[in-house]
């Protein structure tokens, strides 16, 4: 399989040219030219198998260039249970009638983030040794791609991470997780400005050639096609969970996911063009609410770093949905220079409108959105406590609130559970009062850790100098 990008100017490159790079040299974004269809038959073999054998069958189909064997050797040591708390590594659970939470939090960050991390971590020191190359990594966090990022990172061979939050912006726990690693391949680096100002400087130090050149770049964040490949596993392991615990039903089955990059719910997209018969995928947004704007509406217009939101779900603070190019390039009937011309629109602050095709949108990709306020996260986290006696995270509460309100009477709704409440103790104590909230074991005094940051201004030659000085220490 060959992966190509869209934007159309870049040649056609395996698997695991595709892992290392980030952006395309084009500045668009590396797909497979075409999605492995699954059919019915396979559908039901690929029911009965464990999280590792599933996750080899689909990642088999995209990492054609990897040796089998070596494929098989790096998911097993991925997904176990000393990592992921379960064998079942991405566990559902019922809420109440037609409604499931999928637990993709259970990893070494508490968040979803891990459950592909872990695996990039693994095969990026395969292929860097395999090429006998050394790759810096530079990324871009709103508080769990950072972490996540980290922890699967950190002591790993020929690799140097570079990671960029918002100064100020980010949970107490989200801060502590990260800046507490004292590894000598992590640099932690804050950013006087918003996520989007971090994505901007990672992008623009992806787009200069010499400078990607010179030190190695790559990337974590995800827009990197081996994060989306590992989560495209969970949303068919997840399906048949649930089909099998709702045997006896005719109802179909959706996902809603909350969502600020289009990451996420992008691997769900995938999975349905695969063959996996979900329904509906439903995007979840707090205020920031530009995708609920687009597959409301039509309109694409992402905010400025002043005029985004900074709310009770920080990982969602995002105005610019860095994998919805990839949705938009097959809406477009992989029209790569149309999708050209509308992203560089985008990036000159002028977004854009494609109301003519959502009828395409909602029928043919089966997508639908909501969105979700601090007084609804704040309310539905309460209720599912008192209720339910289950307590879920802010960013969740997203997207449980918009699942129930966009929920129709043939319908069963996985929701995805993004992250363990913990890392938001101060938005569960403002909804439900001054609780013990469970933490694991390995998290306990994390806070109370010494730090390790570098602040600096928003501004991308502030970073590539870091980045040059701690290289050339080396």
């Amino acid at each position: 399989m060959k992966y190509i990008s869209t934007r159309g100017q870049t040649e056609p490159m395996a698997f695991s040219d595709v892992l290392l790079m980030g952006l395309a040299p084009d500045g668009g974004l590396m797909l497979p030219e075409s999605y492995p269809q699954i059919d019915a038959a396979t559908l039901e073999q690929w029911r009965h198998l464990s999280y590792p054998e599933l996750a080899f069958a689909i990642m088999r189909l995209f990492a054609t260039d990897i040796d089998e064997a070596d494929l098989k050797d790096m998911i097993n040591r991925t997904y176990t249970e000393s990592v992921f708390g379960s064998s079942d590594i991405t566990p559902v659970r019922k809420l109440e009638d037609n409604l499931y939470l999928l637990g993709l939090s259970n990893g070494p960050t508490l968040a979803f983030k891990d459950v592909a991390m872990q695996f990039l971590g693994n095969a990026f020191e395969y292929v860097l040794k395999k090429k006998n190359e050394r790759l810096t990594i530079i990324g871009a966090t709103s508080g769990d791609t950072g972490s996540a990022a980290e922890y699967a990172l950190r002591g790993k061979d020929n690799i140097e991470v570079f990671m960029l939050s918002p100064f100020g912006k980010m949970s107490e726990f989200q801060r502590a997780q990260m800046y507490s690693l004292d590894d000598t391949n992590i640099h932690n680096i804050a950013i006087k400005g918003m996520f989007d100002d971090c994505q901007d400087i990672v992008k623009a130090l992806q787009q200069d050639a010499e400078f990607k050149a010179k030190y190695s770049l790559g990337t974590v964040n995800s827009i990197n096609w081996g994060r989306i490949l590992a989560q495209i596993v969970y949303y068919f392991k997840a399906y048949f969970a649930v089909t099998d615990l709702e045997s006896n039903t005719s109802k179909k089955v959706s996902f809603c996911v909350p969502s600020g990059n289009f990451g996420n719910i992008c691997a769900g997209h995938i999975a349905r063009e695969m063959g996996l018969p979900i329904h509906r995928l439903i995007v979840a947004t707090n205020e920031n609410d530009v995708l609920n704007d687009f597959f409301n509406q039509g309109a694409y217009h992402p905010r400025s770093a002043d005029k985004t939101y900074v709310t009770s779900s920080p990982s969602m603070d995002i105005s610019k949905a860095s994998n919805f190019e990839r949705f938009v390039y097959l809406l477009l009937d992989k029209d790569s220079n149309r999708v050209h011309e509308l992203f560089d629109g985008v990036k000159s602050g002028t977004g854009f409108d494609l109301a003519d095709v959502m009828e395409v949108v909602n029928s043919r990709y089966g997508f639908a959105a909501g969105k979700s306020t601090h007084a609804d996260r704040l309310a539905t986290i309460k209720d599912l406590y008192e209720n339910h006696q289950d307590l879920i995270d802010p960013h969740t509460a997203d997207g449980v609130k918009v699942a129930r309100e966009l929920q129709r009477d043939d319908e069963i709704i996985i929701c995805a559970e993004t992250a363990l409440p913990v890392k938001f103790a101060e938005t569960i104590v403002e909804a439900i009062g001054d609780i013990h909230i469970e933490r694991p074991l390995h998290t306990q005094g994390i806070e109370d850790l010494a730090q390790h940051v570098t602040v600096l201004d928003n501004k991308a030659d502030l970073v590539a100098e870091e980045i040059k000085k701690v290289i050339q220490a080396r």
